[in-house]
């Protein structure tokens, strides 16, 4: 990848990962050089994910998460960051390493979080009907209880300071919740965020590892919780 800007603060990329031999290729090899390090969190995969992800990547950051659930491994990765910047990719492709510097920028210009939407005129989504409608009823669920006009709640591509960090517990105590927690942490402890679009290129090879309809009603569930709690 050609370097875009050297000047850049420490970027730590966090990729969290299950069984993912098959969509690494298209993940690992067009993550900008000027990334300071790559961290994988692997969820006790059965397949060759970390041997491939060695072989595309040599000084990638291999992590075994403790427990079960993409909140687990995002506290694993997350507390064992070097970076001053995060930037949370998905392993499955859908997610374009290229312009991860849209996100970084968004950071240098003043916020503290910038949170990835697919539903930004211009952009594309591709995932099936019922995941669409799945999402949106999400993020319209936050949007009333918050007052927030956030257009996708569940994109795995976000960007944050970790200083700005430090005093918000952005972690699920079951392992298993994630975007939609730490959205509505971050907001209630009043974190300047901005939501940058971002293509869905949806996955490339591989099945999804939870079923929609219950990641569903987690996340609308994880919504109200954290709405009323004090």
């Amino acid at each position: 990848m050609k370097n875009i800007n050297k000047n850049y603060p420490k970027v730590s990329v966090i990729i969290c990962t299950l069984n993912e031999e098959e969509s690494l290729p298209y993940v690992l090899p067009k993550i900008p050089n000027w990334v300071h390090e790559i961290l994988l969190v692997d969820g006790h995969s059965s397949d060759a994910t970390l041997d491939v992800a060695r072989k595309l990547c040599p000084n990638i950051r291999i992590l075994c998460q403790p427990g079960k659930g993409k909140g687990d491994a995002l506290r694993c990765g997350i507390l064992a960051a070097s970076g001053e910047i995060i930037v949370t990719l998905d392993a499955d492709s859908a997610t374009d390493p290229t312009v991860m510097n849209n996100f970084v920028e968004t950071l240098l210009n003043g916020f503290d979080y910038a949170k990835g939407t697919r539903f930004i005129k211009g952009k594309t989504y591709n995932k099936r009907l019922h995941r669409i409608v799945g999402n949106l009823i999400i993020t319209l669920t936050f949007d009333i209880l918050f007052f927030r006009a956030f257009t996708d709640l569940c994109s795995g591509y976000n960007a944050f300071w970790v200083e700005k960090m430090k005093n918000v517990n952005i972690f699920s105590a079951d392992g298993y919740e994630n975007e939609p927690l730490i959205t509505a942490r971050i907001t209630k402890a009043g974190l300047q965020i901005k939501e940058v679009g971002h293509i869905d290129r949806g996955r490339a090879n591989g099945e999804v590892k939870e079923l929609p309809w219950r990641q569903g009603i987690k996340a609308v569930k994880s919504i109200i919780r954290e709405r009323f709690r004090d």
